[in-house]
């Protein structure tokens, strides 16, 4: 049997440490201002994103790695003797997976295994560490394939959103929508529903309400998280991502609970103080 590579994309959000513990390879998307395309997490940081944001007042536009890019990735580790197991962003949101599928075409078959995780963020991250303690526990590319096409349909991501311009720029909300969102001080919690993202919740008032109808929505389900899948991830909120990793360690004897925080890709559509809760339920 082959040895197993695994890799995401960049949207995956996975902290450095699980990265390197995992030794998970990373192919990124682009954030593209004006004529220039930076690649998310390399070329590219959220720090970097929000100051051309505040600087221009515009958005930058998001893009998918060209089978090219992802050629490139992944011949190298073919040429060695893995088989590659690629885990990316839904195919209800982005192009990612069907350019990976090109690539992966070019090989033998069999060789490279392209899984639509129909999830964004850290929700596709999850997937990714599950799947690489499958691979160290001896399964095959099959078996972490069925397990994964199995559970993607009970992975929960919920987050929540603090201001409507984000939406509004990148063309997810209509400018009067965003104007009396802002104005009514709304705070919507999106949901990741069969790959896309939808608003069941509508958060009127302080912000303190509404992290913590996130944190009681995930505390519904809590004697069925699977142990080792919470997370919680944001962008430039870090002491209200501790703040939930406190209270779900508390509410479910869970004892590490990563906090990632979420790149260019996600932030660019999201905005600043984001923050979300993932989970596999059983």
């Amino acid at each position: 049997m082959r040895k197993i590579k695994i890799f995401t994309d960049s949207t995956s959000d996975l902290t450095p440490k699980l990265l390197e513990r995992f030794d998970i390879g990373i192919v990124p998307l682009y954030v593209v201002f004006g004529e220039t395309s930076y690649r998310d997490g390399v070329d590219m940081v959220p720090g970097t994103l929000y100051r051309l944001v505040d600087e221009t007042g515009n958005l930058p536009k998001t893009s998918a790695p060209s089978p090219g890019d992802f050629l490139s990735h992944f011949e190298p580790f073919i040429q060695d003797g893995f088989d590659i197991l690629y885990i990316g962003l839904s195919s209800e949101i982005s192009s990612t997976i069907q350019n990976a599928t090109i690539a992966a075409n070019q090989f033998e078959e069999g060789r490279i295994t392209v899984i639509d995780s129909r999830n964004l963020c850290t929700g596709i991250g999850l997937q990714v560490v599950q799947a690489a303690r499958l691979a160290e526990e001896g399964k095959t590319v099959q078996e972490i394939t069925t397990y994964l096409l199995n559970k993607r349909g009970d992975i929960e991501s919920e987050f929540l959103i603090d201001t409507l311009d984000y939406l509004h720029k990148g063309g997810r909300c209509s400018s009067v929508q965003a104007l009396i969102g802002n104005m009514l001080k709304i705070r919507p919690i999106v949901k990741v529903v069969d790959g896309k993202m939808i608003v069941p919740v509508k958060i009127r008032g302080k912000r303190e309400k509404a992290l913590q109808q996130l944190l009681d929505n995930a505390l519904v389900n809590a004697r069925q998280m699977v142990p080792g899948t919470l997370y919680v991830a944001h962008s430039y909120a870090l002491e209200e991502a501790e703040y939930l990793r406190d209270e779900l360690a508390r509410a479910t004897g869970e004892k590490d609970i990563p906090i990632t925080e979420a790149g260019c890709v996600i932030s660019s559509h999201c905005g600043r103080q984001t923050v979300g809760i993932f989970y596999m339920k059983a």
